[in-house]
């Protein structure tokens, strides 16, 4: 297998992002992709960011607030989240997500 294009998800090693949150980062030249099991009830603070982010739900439901308006998302729905924009949430159920960040999220570079 050509280890610069085809890799696994079992070599990249889960980092805690908070509590509740663990996360597998995966980045490229342009973006960052973070992939995060996240335990029901955890919570993600409201916080901003200079970066745009796709938010996905590939499994269960996780309650999304951007700029004060709260949705419940899951597998069916997604946010595209302008930089800057408040944003923050917390998990319904057990879930599995993806967030993919543009330009490259250079602060998790090292977590």
């Amino acid at each position: 297998m050509d280890k610069s294009i085809f890799k696994k998800f079992s070599d990249i090693t889960p980092k805690q992002m908070s509590p509740g949150y663990m996360a597998q980062l995966i980045h490229t030249d342009v973006n960052t992709l973070n992939f995060l099991e996240v335990e029901a009830g955890a919570i993600s603070a409201i916080h901003t960011h200079p970066h745009h982010q796709c938010a996905f739900v590939l499994e269960g439901q996780f309650e999304l607030t951007v700029n004060g308006e709260p949705q419940i998302l899951d597998a069916n729905t997604f946010a595209v989240i302008p930089p800057n924009v408040p944003h923050g949430g917390r998990a319904i159920t057990n879930c599995k997500l993806l967030d993919i960040f543009s330009p490259i999220r250079e602060d998790l570079r090292d977590l």
